[in-house]
């Protein structure tokens, strides 16, 4: 039997079997994300608050098997849902629809599970991102660094080079800055709400996106740059890299020079894919799980 399937699908078991969804309002918008308390665990013990990449959502193959498999060691995990705008999202995000989130939103709704968790009397907080929501998760410790949040990690985040000129123009085939350069005008007019039409944004390669949108993922902002993002944290940090990564190419490199025993750790998961698919999360579950204890979480 194909091992990643397998896995898939006993993550997806426990998960729908012991997760329960819960929902806050934020800026007019439902938000939702599963909370899968450990055996034994309530959430006063805190939680690992888990955030998808890109136009993901937290029902895909690596949230659910690392929530199973975090929970089998012990942690509660709260995976959730992007709105990306839309009200109560729930799966991929449908290209055929405008984009009118910005990369920013994202910490802001990080933030506001933060928030729900601190309700609900959680005394301590660790924060996991993936792909984009590695580098939204960055981003929201950067400029909030709250009390509660004792842990960043952070697997395969974006870096800069994910959203530049060179990979806009051989993801989509065309040039990035006829589009920026009309996007940067429009915002600077005050119309960021305008819609341009037929452009590329994440992983929608024929869409349309308000200028705001546009300008917030290509505008070439140190915020999309994971590495840049780095100093700036200030609680114990984990990037855990995948060896055979084929979306963020050398992140292992960019790394490196901000490796630090007391702050910055990196773990390099060889031969993982960019979602460390064929069992590959369980190293990287267990590289999480000794950084965790390491740092006294």
């Amino acid at each position: 039997m194909n091992h990643a399937f397998l896995a898939c699908c006993i993550a997806l078991s426990i998960t729908s079997a012991s997760a329960e969804e819960v929902q806050l309002r934020h800026k007019g918008l439902t938000l939702n994300a599963n909370l899968d308390l450990a055996s034994g665990k309530k959430p006063i013990d805190g939680a690992i608050l888990i955030t998808h990449g890109g136009l993901a959502h937290r029902d895909m193959e690596i949230i659910a098997t690392l929530q199973s498999q975090l929970k089998q060691k012990g942690y509660n995990t709260l995976a959730i849902n992007l709105s990306l705008g839309i009200d109560g999202r729930h799966g991929m995000y449908d290209c055929q629809v405008t984009h009118r989130h910005r990369n920013g939103d994202a910490a802001e709704e990080i933030g506001a599970w933060v928030g729900w968790l601190k309700k609900q009397g959680a005394k301590r907080v660790a924060l996991l991102g993936h792909s984009r929501g590695g580098a939204q998760t960055a981003l929201y410790a950067a400029e909030r660094n709250p009390k509660l949040v004792q842990a960043v990690v952070l697997m395969a985040p974006a870096i800069r080079e994910n959203t530049d000129p060179a990979e806009y123009r051989r993801r989509y085939q065309q040039a990035l800055a006829p589009a920026l350069g009309q996007a940067q005008q429009l915002v600077k007019a005050g119309k960021g709400h305008s819609v341009l039409e037929h452009v590329g944004l994440l992983n929608c390669a024929d869409t349309s996106a308000t200028a705001d949108a546009f300008v917030s993922y290509y505008g070439q902002s140190p915020s999309l740059d994971t590495p840049g993002l780095l100093p700036k944290l200030r609680k114990p940090t984990l990037v855990v890299v995948a060896g055979n990564d084929e979306v963020v190419l050398g992140l292992d490199k960019k790394i490196a020079p901000l490796v630090n025993s007391g702050r910055v750790q990196m773990q390099v998961i060889e031969g993982a894919d960019h979602t460390f698919r064929d069992l590959y999360t369980d190293d990287a579950v267990e590289a999480i799980g000794t950084f965790l204890k390491g740092v006294g979480y």
